[in-house]
């Protein structure tokens, strides 16, 4: 089993989500307009605390789903989360997903929090593959994974059911080899 990361950048430390966070997490997590593309939007503080309670409790668990806090340093507040998906039985493939309160939006947050957990995911975990599933109408995550380095794989037309309608997916993903 691998040791709970703290991974830290210039201006962000990430570490495992706690039950302590569940406040701060559904400030921003309860923003339908800002969440319109998520798949999980809280209505009630209860359901942030079951959230957190659902995750695993160790990363790097097969099968498993492990949720980062996005912290910044210099006012210790918590501005987001990054959900992590190990996925199948050979663990070399992780789906990625992230989630910025909007007051912290276009200062580079996301791309810095996504660049260190990319890293550790495949300099410390020697994962293969990332992969991430955005709603094609969610423009700036498509241009903040591009950023990135992602390649857009494929596009699966009304294939999740997300907040009562079908909904397209397009998935995009990331090797080992092409991260620089």
């Amino acid at each position: 089993m691998t040791n709970t990361p703290l991974i830290q950048s210039q201006r962000l430390s990430i570490r495992p989500i706690t039950v302590d966070d569940a406040h701060d997490l559904f400030k921003y997590r309860a923003d339908t307009e800002t969440n319109k593309y998520q798949g999980w939007i809280p209505k009630l503080l209860d359901d942030v605390i079951v959230f957190i309670s659902k995750t695993a409790t160790a990363i790097n668990q097969p099968d498993s789903w492990f949720q980062l806090a996005i912290i910044k340093k210099d006012t210790q507040e918590l501005i987001g989360d990054i959900g992590l998906h190990f996925l199948g039985n050979e663990n070399k493939q992780v789906e990625i997903g992230c989630t910025l309160s909007l007051k912290e939006h276009g200062k580079g947050y996301a791309t810095e929090a996504l660049k260190s957990v990319i890293s550790y995911l495949f300099f410390e975990l020697n994962k293969h593959r990332i992969s991430t599933s955005i709603d094609p109408g969610n423009t700036n995550s498509i241009a903040l994974v591009e950023r990135l380095g992602f390649r857009k794989e494929a596009h699966f037309r009304s294939s999740l059911f997300i907040n009562g309608q079908w909904v397209d997916d397009v998935v995009y993903a990331l090797l080992n080899d092409e991260w620089q």
